[in-house]
């Protein structure tokens, strides 16, 4: 059985669904807003999470980078800013600016309750745009933000010393293995040419008799 913690923000079911149908291991799966701690605790033997983390020791730990994740910004449904599909830095003067996330670990909880403000028509928050998909409501809209902003990724972790093969199955999943694909590509051998069947009764062409003089 493997134990895997996803961080709130990341919808990793289609390889929940491709896992189960191309193995054979258990699964058992989770949100949480800190599957590091998890991990860390002994309570998930593989995590994804959300970068940087300063938790991640790559001495002890194996780390596998997914995918970078686009910065966004949560404003009020019927906020101005919604009329236009990326916000910058000039079109925050004279807001009212809840959270913003500027590198670390993301505080998933004070997101979360700062939504909640932002659903009543009051400030905007700043945050891994995946992230404030997930978690806002009808009355909030998301867009994108080019201002100056901390990047995130998403990566699988796992304790080295915990490795195995229903750990290893799963990430190369994640990382686009097919059914038809091994972990380790065999170089292709050349295909062999299928001698030509006779047809029964079929005679030979004769060579050309040379004529004497």
């Amino acid at each position: 059985m493997l134990n895997l913690s996803f961080v709130t923000g990341t919808e990793p079911g289609k390889w929940f669904d491709r896992y189960r149908d191309r193995t054979g291991h258990g699964l058992a799966e989770r949100n949480s807003d800190d599957p590091m701690a998890e991990l860390l605790g002994g309570e998930a033997d593989l995590v994804l999470v959300r970068l940087p983390d300063e938790r991640v020791d790559t001495e002890r730990l194996h780390v596998v980078r997914l995918y970078e994740e686009a910065t966004g910004i949560a404003v009020p449904k019927d906020h101005t800013l919604t009329l236009v599909d990326a916000v910058g830095e000039e079109d925050l003067e004279g807001e009212m600016v809840l959270y913003r996330w500027t590198g670390g670990l993301v505080d998933i909880a004070a997101v979360r309750g700062h939504l909640q403000v932002v659903a009543a028509n009051v400030g905007l928050v700043i945050a891994p745009r995946p992230l404030l998909k997930v978690l806002s409501g009808k009355q909030i809209e998301v867009r994108g933000f080019e201002g100056e902003a901390a990047r995130s990724g998403i990566a699988l972790v796992w304790d080295k010393d915990q490795d195995s093969e229903a750990i290893q199955d799963f990430v190369g999943i994640a990382k686009g293995r097919t059914v038809h694909s091994s972990r380790q590509s065999a170089p292709k051998k050349a295909a062999k040419k299928k001698p030509v069947a006779r047809k029964s009764g079929a005679k030979r062409a004769e060579k050309p008799r040379r004529r004497r003089r």
